[in-house]
């Protein structure tokens, strides 16, 4: 049996406490103290899969040749007859998502994937093995989940980089990537329920995350401010399977002929950091407006803690109809920008802010909302669009026109950050940069008309609200000019 002396030094030991963590810490070892650990002394190769050792612990002094070391696993050693050390155990218990797991753990408690995969219930016609499961389990959602992380990466190439440098350390039993068949296994004997339990797991942990800590959050509101979130719909492409296309469908062709498959999704995102808190996905081959609206009812549906009085949401111009804001309204509070073919019904006069009140009806039902309108500007040159944003928020004291106006940026703001983050095609991008372009660097620091109107019995005809070239026309209504009231000095976001 080889001996490697450790003389006694004046130092404390990692022994008693265990205290050494996989990764983090560095060990610097004299290079004349590093040996091989086989009898003929041949220095391993890549068949003998054996670390090397320290032959030595002398005091380390100035000038020496220091060898600094990794720490990549703290593991029981298994020592051959030969010699050769290796390491008991094997990637799939020690490999983490770092600092990603790292945070999750802290937000929902240590072990969470590996209570996931606990959980899991996998399909016997894919895996048949018995050996380690729950370990493969755990293994495999975290390769799943570094692939989203990884664009272009197969599954094999995210085994490779979630085992990182524990692929390199000489295991007693020998361990290689599987192979692209036996990780596809994997992945449909998994099925999607470990991945939407851990997405649920996920958002959730965010948005208390949020609850507790964003001292950034957008505002509004004085006595009883109001942190505001932003949803809207994007398509995000998935692989061209027959299965996929069958599921999701696809846009742009009338006979599905398009050249992705698509999955339309609803993000809810928090307007100040973009954070995703929800996002519920379907069928992206359907009629936009009311494939949509559908994913606004599953997103009530699955994210009640979400929909809450104590938050506004901003919506684009996709109307959900009078019966579903009516829903939200009982529900959180919500500022809607409208197309200009959106009928409405003034029932007040003018307010000391330049909005009104308003009806919305449809679908048997019948809302009450206040009005705001206003030109959007971009570097003094003006810009034919007049936006108009509706909400049931009527307190003009704790919710000026003018506030409700400038917050109304985040709604763009937020959604190029979601877009990015779930993988929006360059051309919806593209149009939300102009959108930013055209409406939110002027609402950010220039000026904000709000409309005043000069007309006996109902809001101004004539206004463009959206690029449609829709005018705002409510019957036995004389044209009058529109005046804007304040200026960059008194109105600036």
């Amino acid at each position: 049996m080889n001996v490697y002396p450790v003389p006694p030094i004046a130092a404390s030991s990692f022994t008693q406490g265990r205290g050494v963590p996989d990764g983090g810490l560095m060990v610097a070892v004299r290079l004349e103290d590093v040996v091989s650990p086989l009898r003929n002394g041949r220095l391993p190769g890549e068949g003998d899969r054996s670390a090397l050792v320290t032959g030595g612990t002398e005091r380390i002094r100035s000038g020496d040749l220091v060898v600094f070391l990794k720490v990549v696993a703290v593991a029981a050693a298994r020592v051959r007859r030969d010699g050769r050390v290796q390491a008991q155990g094997s990637p799939l218990d020690r490999a983490t998502l770092g600092p990603l797991e790292e945070w999750l753990e802290r937000q929902a408690g240590p072990g969470v994937i590996e209570q996931v995969a606990e959980r899991a219930v996998l399909r016997e016609e894919f895996v048949k093995g018995e050996r380690e499961r729950l370990l493969a389990r755990a293994f495999m959602i975290r390769v799943l989940v570094l692939m989203t992380l990884l664009p272009g990466a197969d599954a094999r190439e995210a085994v490779i980089a979630l085992a990182g440098d524990l692929g390199m350390v000489p295991w007693a039993r020998a361990w290689a990537p599987a192979s692209p068949r036996a990780l596809r296994d994997w992945r449909n004997a998994l099925g999607p329920g470990p991945l939407e339990e851990l997405q649920a797991i996920v958002l959730g942990a965010s948005w208390q995350e949020h609850q507790d800590r964003d001292w950034r959050a957008v505002i509004i509101g004085r006595a009883r401010p109001l942190k505001t979130g932003s949803l809207d719909g994007t398509l995000i492409r998935v692989p061209d399977t027959p299965a996929n296309r069958a599921a999701f469908g696809s846009t742009g062709t009338s006979d599905d002929s398009s050249p992705f498959p698509q999955v339309r999704a609803l993000p809810l995102t928090d307007a100040s950091t973009r954070a995703l808190f929800g996002m519920p996905y379907g069928p992206a081959g359907t009629d936009k407006a009311a494939a949509e609206q559908k994913l606004l009812d599953t997103a009530m549906e699955q994210y009640p803690h979400l929909f809450t009085m104590d938050r506004v949401w901003l919506m684009d111009r996709n109307y959900p109809g009078a019966a579903r804001i009516a829903r939200l309204a009982s529900r959180t509070h919500v500022l809607i920008r409208l197309k200009g073919d959106i009928p409405l019904k003034m029932v007040s006069g003018i307010l000391a802010d330049g909005s009104y009140l308003a009806e919305i009806s449809g679908d048997g039902a019948t809302v009450t909302v206040r009005v705001i309108e206003y030109w959007v500007t971009v570097e003094g040159q003006d810009v034919p669009e007049m936006f108009c944003l509706v909400t049931d928020l009527m307190d003009i004291t704790e919710h000026p026109a003018a506030e409700l106006a400038a917050l109304y940026k985040w709604r763009f703001l937020s959604a190029l950050g979601a877009s990015a983050g779930v993988g929006v095609s360059s051309a919806r991008a593209g149009a939300g940069c102009r959108n930013v372009a055209a409406a939110v660097g002027s609402v950010s620091h220039r000026r904000i008309g709000v409309v005043k109107r000069v007309c006996r019995k109902s809001p101004l005809r004539g206004a463009r609200r959206s690029r449609d070239a829709c005018a705002s026309r409510v019957p036995g209504c004389e044209e009058g000019p529109a005046v804007a009231v304040g200026g960059p000095s008194d109105l600036d976001a």
